[in-house]
């Protein structure tokens, strides 16, 4: 492209993370260069900062003040009482077959002849299908939100299979009823807090949450309530009281089919775009799909933090509740009235502390949410520490009091880290965070739990085996206690995401120029080695750039990184203004992006002509354009024209190189990235790849070309960059960059003083 089409940014702005070369003691230098950054760059970077603090008080976090009261909230959003109502209410049944299954565990051992340890399994099958669930319920909703019409529909479904259980016969038919009822309930895990999220504004969700948690804990004294009442006081036996939990789940759910979903982001997205000054976000063609949005999340770090808590979570769980209804018959001697009425006294402590907590956890979130993150810890290693005391009591009202003090803390974390863990991602996305907090709760860490902590009983006893699992609940609380460092980090990036995607439509609809592929920021490791530092690469339309370098300064990986090979842990990946940082390798090929990695990038166990097959056939050409492309290729490269039938393997290195770049021939991308092309290859050779390179940019195709020998590389581009030790050193002409030789010589390549002029 022409240098004046590349220069400069508006008039009196500084660049925060200039692309100009940075010099020995690292301040920034142009060497000469013109060659900047486009405009749309500094202007994205300026509306991101100057819009940051508006954003967060859009989203909730860092304004300070104290609460108004939560029906004014409430009543002057408009959002009004009933989401939050009709989701209580179907939290509530949803507690009806687990807690009968609970309370009711030994007398269903006895009469379908199921060991302790077979209703464990049950229950933790049941519990991992849950999660399993919340899986698809996420993929269903990603692009579409009918979060509540999915959860009204499952609840149905969940009160017929509580029916169900009334009418098994056996061990198979319990095991097919409660997988039924978990696979059905998996939507309380996955849509239930997102629709949440989106049906209140921020200052409210903290208290919103905190009462869907409370009516959790009525669900909790229902529950058992009625199990102890239909057993005790009316005599009924299990299968009845199962099946009238049923009929009371299905009245209910009946008063909540006018629950509707608000879109997403209502109260946060879509109000930080308005600040932006533009209408709402507008399809662009490379949505994610589930697992990318998945691998994206796993990027967060808070949200691995909170994942990996969860999961040693999960081990404390499972186990816990599968000991606890035994260790009540066993060491109290109570009957299932008794344990009825211990489960039903158990949430009123939940209650009243959530009562109590709301306000407060609502006015820190506000003031720093790190804070409410640490909260949520702490809850947990408190509450894990009361139940393992609970265990050694020999006084029942204190045994009482610490389980009651031990679960209510338990129950503060669902307020304090979910609004926190949903306010880092978009919210098209937070079903799907939802969805894998709840695998790693009970998928990971509980089947982790019952396989490594399933025999303390026999070890231990009962109650010895429920205190040792204050360890793993130990454990988790300072996992999560270590996410509240980056906890501002990641909702200031949240922030900037949404900011930067609509200010850069903005400027499409005003027709701003901008490039075709543009990196910003991008870093990346390879476990724990760092090897991209805050690169920012830009490529425009039809452009042949050069990326340049020392060994192992980075410039394969920045490849990886635009292909789609490997995922940025920082930063964006744009290509014709669309993000695809976390778009796979073959989406990005289907979008135009073709990659020619480095070391003979060929299928040696095909003939050449099955390896141009392959290219084509890779994004679903039809047989007419790939045979076209290959007789392109054949006219190209006459060698491989004359072994179009033999192995790739038994080429040459030159024509195996040949080969590989007639993918570009092949695929007719917009964008080609090409390593090594020339490494040990004769100079006759070199010239003929070089030709071959320089014909297909002048059809059209941008090229992006690393070389280890400058003299070849500047020989053929206009525009070059410079990286060493995972930054760019210089962005700018060719001819400039001969100039520069402290650059140059840092190469140690046989061409580099060539290229220079010097002996």
């Amino acid at each position: 492209m022409q240098d004046e089409d590349r220069a400069g940014g508006p008039a009196g702005i500084t660049p925060a993370n200039s692309d100009c070369p940075v010099d020995e003691s690292g301040s920034r230098d142009t060497g000469g260069a013109t060659n900047d950054p486009p405009d749309y760059v500094d202007l994205v970077e300026g509306v991101k900062d100057s819009l940051r603090s508006d954003a967060r008080n859009r989203l909730g976090f860092g304004t300070g003040g104290d609460n108004r009261p939560l029906r004014d909230t409430i009543r002057e959003s408009g959002a009004g009482w009933y989401p939050l109502l009709a989701l209580s209410l179907l939290v509530i049944v949803d507690e009806f077959q687990g807690y009968g299954f609970l309370v009711l565990g030994p007398e269903v051992s006895r009469a379908l002849g199921v060991s302790p340890a077979g209703l464990g399994a049950i229950l933790a099958l049941k519990t991992l299908l849950i999660m399993l669930a919340t899986l698809p319920m996420a993929a269903y909703v990603q692009r579409v939100p009918r979060r509540a019409l999915a959860s009204v529909v499952t609840a149905f479904l969940w009160s017929l299979f509580i029916m169900g259980t009334a009418f098994v016969a056996n061990v198979w038919g319990l095991m097919a009823v409660m997988l039924a009822d978990g696979a059905s309930t998996g939507s309380v895990r996955s849509l239930h807090q997102p629709l949440l999220m989106d049906s209140y504004p921020p200052d409210a969700r903290v208290r919103v949450f905190s009462t869907y948690r409370a009516a959790d804990m009525i669900g909790n004294i229902l529950a058992p309530a009625l199990v102890g009442g239909l057993t005790a006081i009316l005599g009924f036996n299990w299968r009845g009281v199962f099946l009238i939990m049923g009929l009371a789940s299905l009245v209910a759910v009946l008063t909540t089919i006018k629950l509707r979903d608000p879109g997403f982001g209502r109260w946060d997205e879509q109000k930080v775009r308005s600040l932006v000054g533009e209408s709402g976000p507008e399809e662009d063609g490379v949505s994610l799909r589930f697992f990318e949005i998945a691998r994206r999340l796993f990027l967060i770090p808070t949200m691995r933090r909170v994942l990996a808590g969860w999961a040693i979570l999960g081990m404390l769980l499972i186990p816990l509740y599968t000991y606890l209804f035994f260790f009540l018959e066993d060491r109290w001697d109570m009957g299932p009235g008794a344990r009825g009425l211990f489960f039903a006294v158990m949430p009123v402590f939940s209650i009243t502390a959530l009562y109590m907590f709301g306000p407060r956890g609502e006015r820190t979130f506000r003031e720093r949410p790190e804070r409410l993150q640490k909260a949520g810890a702490l809850f947990l290693g408190v509450g894990v520490v009361a139940l393992a005391a609970a265990m050694f009591t020999p006084v029942f009202g204190a045994m009482v009091v610490l389980f009651g003090i031990g679960f209510s803390l338990l129950a503060l974390m669902q307020p304090t880290l979910y609004v926190t863990m949903l306010s880092l991602v978009p919210p098209a996305m937070r079903a799907h965070a939802a969805a894998l907090a709840g695998i790693f709760l009970a998928g990971v860490g509980g089947f982790g739990g019952l396989l490594l902590l399933g025999g303390l009983d026999r070890r231990f006893g009962t109650a010895g085996a429920i205190a040792s699992l204050a360890l793993p609940g130990v454990g988790a609380a300072f996992v999560l206690w270590s996410a509240s460092r980056t906890v501002v980090e990641d909702l200031d990036r949240n922030i900037d995401a949404i900011v930067e995607d609509q200010e850069i439509k903005g400027l499409v609809r005003r027709g701003t120029r901008i490039p075709m592929l543009a990196c910003r920021g991008v870093e990346f490791s390879y476990g724990q080695v760092q090897v991209l530092f805050g690169v920012d690469f830009t490529v425009d339309e039809g452009e042949m750039v050069a990326l340049l370098g020392t060994n192992g300064a980075g410039k394969s990986t920045l490849l990886r990184v635009i292909s789609g090979l490997g995922i940025p842990a920082r930063g964006t990946v744009r290509y014709g203004g669309s993000d695809i940082t976390y778009l796979d390798a073959e989406r990005r090929l289907a979008l135009g992006i073709a990659h020619v990695p480095g070391g003979r990038s060929v299928f040696g166990g095909l003939s050449v002509a099955e390896n141009l097959r392959l290219y084509g056939y890779s994004v679903k050409r039809d047989r007419r354009t790939v045979d076209s492309g290959i007789d392109a290729s054949f006219q190209a490269f006459p060698r491989l024209g004359e072994r179009r039938n033999l192995p790739a393997g038994s080429l040459s290195g030159g024509e195996q190189q040949m080969l590989a770049l007639s993918k570009a021939l092949i695929l007719q991308p917009r964008l080609l990235l090409i390593d090594e092309l020339s490494l040990g290859l004769a100079p006759r050779v070199v010239g003929e790849l070089m030709d071959m390179v320089k014909m297909i940019n002048e059809a059209g195709t941008a090229v992006v070309l690393v070389e280890q020998s400058v003299n070849v590389a500047l020989s053929i581009v206009d525009h070059a960059y410079f990286m060493e030790k995972g930054t760019i050193r210089f962005d700018g002409r060719s001819n400039d960059l001969i100039g520069r030789r402290d650059l140059l010589r840092s190469v140690f390549l046989e061409g580099a003083d060539g290229a220079l002029g010097g002996p």
